[in-house]
């Protein structure tokens, strides 16, 4: 089946299931942005219900499982008042979701979704922190296998390009709705080499060898951005009174 095929097919099978009960199913994410890769880009999807007790769970069970079997990612389940409410906490997801989404049934309950900034430099800072701690440990743990190596940088890119996305959000800045792009312009404004993503993109989308980067001296470059990027979302929060 063809990804168009698959989403319908979950449509219909979450509206058999769910019935009157189902609001809105949507599609966000690379899937609907110029970074979809097809061999590399999920296929995320935010189902909005009136209601979601552990009875309305277990109807929705099987057309789920059918959707997971074909590789995909289990869609997140909110109702809508959960929706309305959850805004402040997850400002980055429901940011990058208002801005990239396609509706594949329902009403559009995005466009109008009100995101708080008040806590997203947190947040973002928060995430990075996060990512950066675990790619440490991940590093640590490859015992210096460049495979091993090269496979975590690889698998952890796409997250932290999203983050970074976010990170000029919180310098005020209209982030360029492409990945490499809003990593180009932080690399030029922040002073770091943003290349090492741009490499890691390339070998992701398959328009480069994995052995032609060389690791160890990628991975330190990879982490300096980072860092860079971790260090001036944190200095911002010092600039205020």
């Amino acid at each position: 089946m063809s990804m168009e095929e698959q989403l319908t097919e979950l449509v219909e099978r979450l509206k058999t299931a769910a019935s009157g009960n189902l609001e809105a199913v949507v599609l966000y994410g690379s899937a609907v942005s110029s970074d979809h890769h097809v061999e590399f880009s999920d296929l995320n999807l935010l189902c909005v219900l009136r209601e979601v007790s552990a009875q309305t769970l277990a109807g929705l069970a099987p057309a789920i499982h059918w959707w997971m079997e074909k590789k995909h990612p289990a869609p997140l389940i909110f109702s809508r008042t959960e929706l309305e409410q959850s805004a402040d906490v997850f400002a980055i997801e429901f940011l990058d979701m208002k801005q990239q989404h396609r509706i594949l049934y329902g009403t559009d309950l995005l466009q109008h979704l009100q995101v708080s900034l008040r806590h997203h430099r947190t947040q973002v800072e928060r995430e990075l922190r996060t990512k950066l701690l675990l790619l440490r440990q991940h590093y640590l743990a490859s015992s210096g296998d460049e495979h091993k190596i090269r496979h975590l940088m690889l698998s952890s890119v796409t997250n932290f390009l999203t983050l970074f996305r976010h990170a000029l959000i919180t310098m005020g800045e209209a982030p360029p709705a492409s990945k490499r792009e809003a990593v180009r312009y932080l690399g030029e404004k922040l002073g770091f080499d943003s290349s090492p993503f741009w490499e890691l993109l390339d070998i992701r989308e398959q328009r480069a060898k994995a052995d032609t980067i060389d690791v160890q001296n990628t991975f330190s470059r990879y982490l300096k951005g980072i860092e860079a990027v971790i260090q001036t979302v944190d200095a911002l929060d010092k600039e205020k009174p």
